[in-house]
Formats: structure tokens, sequence, C-alpha cells
């Protein structure tokens, strides 16, 4: 294995550590938007003698934490011995400025599956938060797993953990068709249920016991329509018939009342009483006259027996003839 003083370059691989300065620093905000990094124009020197396959990929690594995240490149552009990168590259690798980072070329397989989780409900709040997460993902290389990468948009900034990553940790997403699915928010928070009240063992059978009771229907007798023989439909009572009928049954006329009141009280006292009251009733006055007449003199108060007519007797006329 030949290697290369001052440089640290192996002739099998690149590798080759720089200090990390943010996008920021250089006015290229457009690196926020996605993964890739700026490196100088001897890596670009190293990297077109070795046989890299294209996208180039490389392997991120701070060996004060220990944390390794991926990424492309976009230029060969940046002074010797530094690298330029996005701002949030450098918070998920916990990276200051002008900290050492190695970095190493890879080779990463199509990722096939990636789960995301959003920090904030916020996220879901976006009209077709599906849009724009494709497009965002455009300007990505790499996914790896434990990254939280950032999603810009309507001058907002939203963060999502990449929870899981399928067949790697460590997944390319160029040219690829991955699935994507997406994990509750770290914010969210299920609606609370409410609770039912609590009671006694002995009292649930009981109150059950009534509900199914008051839920059972009444039998109602005579509910039935009828039918007739020849075919024609009922005939139905116009409305309020048969209940003014059985008014009518249940509560007396005015005339026998007037006829009970009458029978039990003495004649002369209904008829003071009717007068003194300012009504007229017709035929009591006359009607108790001749009553009393009656009482007194039963010849006056009959009437003689009529003569009764004659019966009409058929064919008992006189005969007549023409011949003399």
């Amino acid at each position: 294995m030949q290697f290369y003083a001052g440089y640290g370059y192996h002739a099998s691989n690149f590798e080759q550590t720089y200090r990390c300065y943010p996008a920021s620093f250089f006015d290229k905000p457009h690196l926020e938007g996605g993964d890739k990094v700026i490196m100088p124009p001897s890596a670009l020197d190293r990297l077109a003698s070795l046989h890299i396959e294209y996208p180039m990929l490389f392997e991120l690594h701070n060996g004060v934490t220990d944390r390794i995240s991926h990424c492309g490149v976009l230029e060969f552009v940046a002074e010797e011995g530094m690298i330029i990168m996005p701002y949030w590259m450098m918070q998920n690798m916990l990276l200051q400025e002008g900290d050492i980072v190695r970095v190493k070329n890879a080779t990463l397989p199509k990722g096939t599956y990636v789960k995301l989780q959003p920090h904030t409900t916020d996220f879901l709040d976006i009209s077709n938060p599906k849009a724009i997460l494709e497009k965002t993902l455009r300007n990505f290389s790499c996914l790896t797993t434990g990254d939280s990468i950032m999603v810009a948009y309507n001058n907002k900034q939203y963060y999502i953990d990449i929870v899981e990553a399928k067949p790697a940790s460590a997944v390319s997403i160029i040219e690829t068709d991955c699935e994507v699915d997406f994990a509750p928010p770290l914010d969210y928070k299920e609606p609370e249920k409410p609770q039912r009240p609590i009671v006694p063992a002995g009292k649930a059978p009981a109150e059950d016991q009534e509900a199914i009771v008051e839920d059972e229907p009444k039998f109602k007798p005579f509910t039935g329509s009828g039918k007739r023989l020849d075919g024609k439909g009922p005939k139905q009572p116009a409305p309020g018939a048969s209940s003014a009928a059985a008014a009518a049954r249940s509560a007396p006329s005015d005339s026998n009342k007037r006829a009970n009141q009458q029978t039990a009280s003495p004649s002369g006292a209904s008829t003071s009483t009717r007068q003194k009251t300012g009504k007229l009733v017709f035929g009591s006055s006359a009607s108790s006259k001749k009553e009393a007449e009656a009482q007194k003199d039963p010849a006056k108060g009959s009437e003689p027996p009529k003569k009764e007519e004659p019966k009409f007797n058929a064919f008992t006329g006189k005969s007549y003839s023409l011949k003399r």
C-alpha cells in the first residue's frame, strides 16, 4: 500500500482530514438545502486517479464524539485543508467551526425503504408535505439513520429524523424508487379518551336489566289493518271521528243532564232556579203545569179516544151490467 506524505492519501481509497466551516461563512446559503459539501481542488486530483464510482459519496467521521454521517460533493473550490459543510450537518455530527473531520470515500447501496419522523406537528400542517419532502430530497445524495435533515419551506425550517433505512443504515437515494413512511411527530400527543364513571359491581347488572326491559317493545292489541273481500281498501274514518264518538259516549248529553236535574229536584225548585239565573227554558213551565193538572184531575187530563177509521176492503163495490 502506497502512502503519500503530507496528504494522508492511500493508493486504494481516498481518506483525508479537513477543518470544517459552515456555508454561511463563505456566502453559500444554497448548501443548506441538501447534503453536499465543498472540498479543495487537491481532493479532485486524487479522486480522479482512483477508480471511484459515481456519484461520489463520502463518509464523515468526528473522532471526538464518534459520530458518523454521509454526504455528497458539490464543488472542489474550497481552500486547501478546509471543507465547507451545511450547518445542519455540523449540528448532527456535533462539530464546531474549525473542528477536525475525517473524510473518506464510500459506496452505499440504493435505498428501498426510509422511515421519517418530524420534530413538530407543524410539518403536517403544510398543505402538501409529501410534495415538499420529495422536492427537498432531490438535493440529497444519501440518508443515514440517526441524522436529522432540514426541510426549508415558506421561510421556515423543519427538522426530520431518519428513524430507519433499508437495506442498510446508510443508503443512496439517487435514481432509485424508495418507499417513505412517517412516524408520529416527537411532540404529538394522543387525545385522551373520556373515562366512564365507575359503577359498583352489584349495581351494574341491575342497570343492564332495566335498560333491556325498557328497550323491549310493549304489546298493543288491535293495531293491525283490516282487509276487504272485494279487494278494495278499508274505509278510513275521518280524523277526529273516533275521538268525537268516544267523547260522546263518555260525556252525557245536555238533554239527559236536564232530565236528570228535573227528576232529581222538584218542579217548582227547578223552574225557580232557572228563572233566577236568567236562562230561557222552552216548555218547562207548560209541561209542569199540565203534569200538575193531570195529577189533580185525571178525567180532564185524558183525551177522548179517537174513532177508528174503517179499514179498506177490496172488491166490495156493486157490479153493473150493460144489458137491461
